[in-house]
């Protein structure tokens, strides 16, 4: 007979070592690309930077828990004063920038990309990268874009109208950036198809 502790164990996922492991190489990842010089934009000089596609990797391959998991140790991380954030900066004062509400939306972007990706992964055997790009997307365009405008309105005490605008000129490069982060999440379930099982491993 099955103990309750059993049946819970069996649908609950359980973050392991190798798991944490993870979370911690993809929140270097992050942190990695953001080392790319960033590209200042607009009046606010908000950065194009390689962040938002290291936050759409780290969901598509590890999904929702562990992809929010990492998005929320590398933002941790940079507010506690680690130099990782764009331009090389970190610290609590990175909340006060135009940006703010980028960094805030990774992990609620990781965690909304990770679960469409896993419903991708379930459900879709043709076409996947064409769908784990929209669900790269679909972090971007439900999370990390209205949350940058209302921190951008609220930080640089612009109208709405006016963030949005400013907002726009990232979308080409958001395009791009998902279509390779999608790119390499196709490549790394063939080679390591555990990923796309969604396995968590002690």
């Amino acid at each position: 007979m099955t103990s309750p502790t059993q049946r819970i164990s069996g649908t609950t996922p359980r973050i392991g070592a190798r798991d944490l492991a993870l979370v911690s190489v993809f929140a270097a990842l992050i942190a990695v690309l953001t080392l790319v010089p960033a590209v200042p934009v607009g009046a606010l000089g908000v950065p194009i930077t390689l962040q938002t596609m290291g936050v759409a990797l780290t969901a598509l391959i590890l999904g929702s828990l562990r992809g929010f998991s990492a998005t929320g140790l590398y933002l941790l991380v940079g507010l506690a004063g680690v130099p990782i954030f764009a331009k090389f900066s970190g610290g609590v004062g990175s909340l006060a920038a135009p940006s703010a509400g980028y960094l805030l939306a990774f992990p609620i972007a990781a965690l909304v990309t990770g679960a469409l990706a896993t419903l991708v992964l379930r459900k879709v055997r043709r076409f996947r990268f064409l769908f784990l790009f929209l669900a790269a997307m679909g972090g971007s365009i439900l999370i990390i874009h209205p949350m940058g405008i209302l921190g951008m309105s609220l930080n640089a005490q612009i109208p709405l109208g006016k963030a949005f605008i400013l907002d726009m000129a990232y979308w080409p490069g958001d395009v791009v950036k998902n279509l390779l982060a999608a790119a390499i999440a196709v490549s790394v379930f063939k080679a390591f198809p555990a990923f796309a099982r969604r396995r968590y491993q002690s």
